[in-house]
């Protein structure tokens, strides 16, 4: 295993919502090396077949990239309607994707939305990136959850049995990978656009001003070859009416070409840093976004014994789009973690977020798991086949210039918050003035119950003034 020698900083860039089959479903032809789409999957809805489809063309409107529009149902009742069905069958079926979508008020207009994918040529960024370097088409969601429960499975391998993004107390008591890094002697930043979720780990708190900084220094950091052991990358998650500035992480009904933009700045700064022959970038999705995928869920090892809201986190969630980026990796690579189909109950297990977590401690030597499910979460370190950093790949990756109206500003800005942008809102306002001091207690876990801005704009506003505030920005 040469990479585990080799690799001294690990990037993980974490975009919002978006399935494997959405998004890299029909990056190569099925194959048995290969678990993407055949074009006759299906929903029922009224009787009607529904089947996956493709806007037309090599290139997105500003329509077409935002599919589906408006944003699917996305608590865990409504995941559990698209992966079992309705009524729920024993089994995962994945046949609840449509009936669920037009069970959302209002009524969508178009049955078909959460059964639309992308072409290799209209995400042209992620796909040739997964070309040059790796596509992983066995990694799945931590958990059949919303943002919040998945986030806190990659910076804790749990998350201490809340399913949906409204039930967390604030702050987040799990140990974090930050704390265990910190701890090693191991350096580690979150890099951020506006309101990192990140903010929510009370064991950093103390030293989060020390170790936050906004995106534009990650720029910076890889082109100064500064970049630390760790770097966590969160988007853009607020439309920005005064920096002209519209979301780039790809949630539903976002565009997702802000999000191939992101996603080529994170790649060419790495890749021209004089540190690029010892980085590891991965690039994934905290969760599906309802967008439809054809592959069941397969069983999970719990992480604890956490059971507030009746869920063991015995299963995992849908898979998501997940490349691997490194000198390391050979070009094409079919990153899995079994040889052939899915595990029942039992070892090997596919990837998920949590074999970060096991990448983490594998290579910088950080100690015992966090818990039981990055215990047994596959590590990364294994598809980096190549004896030497050998394979460069593009010298940069161009992405389509994607620029908002200042019509699309305002409607962005006026529409009401997503189930996101209303959480971080309320974690946000409940952030104190500034962190406590080291040895200082942070304060109990509360209930997050702030009120949320009526408007995209004023949540935007009052939440990133609280961030900077609270990070001394």
């Amino acid at each position: 295993m040469p990479a585990l020698g080799g690799i001294e900083h690990v990037v993980v860039l974490m975009l919002e919502n978006r399935s494997f089959d959405c998004m890299l479903g029909t990056l190569y032809p099925p194959d048995p090396g290969f678990e993407g789409l055949r074009g006759d999957e299906q929903n029922l809805w009224m009787g009607q077949r529904v089947k996956v489809w493709r806007v037309p063309g090599d290139t997105l409107d500003a329509r077409s990239a935002t599919i589906p529009s408006p944003d699917p149902g996305e608590l865990f009742a409504d995941m559990t309607m698209q992966i079992f069905g309705s009524p729920p069958g024993p089994t995962p079926s994945m046949s609840g994707f449509v009936e669920n979508y037009m069970r959302q008020q209002p009524t969508p207009p178009d049955c078909r939305a959460p059964m639309h994918y992308f072409t290799p040529e209209q995400v042209p960024v992620l796909s040739a990136l997964a070309r040059a370097f790796g596509v992983c088409d066995q990694w799945h969601a931590s958990a059949p959850c919303q943002t919040w429960p998945n986030r806190f499975f990659v910076h804790s391998g749990t998350c201490l049995g809340h399913v949906d993004n409204a039930n967390f107390p604030f702050p987040y008591t799990a140990p974090s990978i930050f704390r265990r890094m910190s701890e090693r002697g191991r350096s580690w930043r979150v890099y951020f656009h506006d309101v990192p979720h990140a903010l929510m780990l009370a064991d950093i708190w103390s030293e989060a001003p020390l170790h936050f900084r906004y995106f534009s220094a990650f720029l910076a950091d890889s082109v100064n070859g500064t970049l630390p052991n760790y770097s966590f990358i969160e988007p853009r998650y607020f439309t920005d009416l005064f920096l002209n500035n519209i979301p780039n992480d790809e949630h539903p009904p976002h565009n997702v070409l802000y999000g191939e933009a992101l996603i080529a700045s994170v790649y060419n700064a790495v890749r021209a840093s004089p540190s690029w022959k010892k980085t590891l970038l991965v690039i994934t999705c905290d969760e599906h976004g309802r967008c439809f995928d054809h592959v069941p869920p397969p069983a999970a090892v719990p992480p604890d014994d956490r059971r507030p809201d009746g869920f063991a986190f015995d299963r995992y969630g849908v898979r998501v789009p997940t490349i691997i980026v490194s000198p390391y990796m050979a070009p094409g690579s079919r990153v899995r973690a079994m040889p052939t189909g899915l595990p029942s109950a039992a070892a090997p297990y596919p990837f998920d977020h949590t074999s970060i977590l096991a990448t983490l401690r594998k290579l910088f030597d950080l100690g015992p798991p966090l818990t039981r499910r990055d215990a047994a979460a596959p590590d990364l370190l294994g598809a980096l086949s190549l004896d030497e950093p050998q394979n460069d790949g593009p010298a940069r990756i161009s992405a389509e210039a994607a620029r908002a109206t200042i019509a699309q500003l305002e409607a962005r800005g006026a529409a009401p918050p997503n189930h996101m942008q209303a959480a971080l809102s309320r974690m946000a306002a409940q952030l104190p003035p500034r962190p406590p001091a080291p040895g200082e207690a942070p304060p109990p876990p509360a209930p997050l119950g702030a009120p949320v801005p009526d408007t995209v704009a004023k949540a935007h506003a009052a939440s990133t003034l609280q961030a900077r505030s609270f990070l001394g920005l």
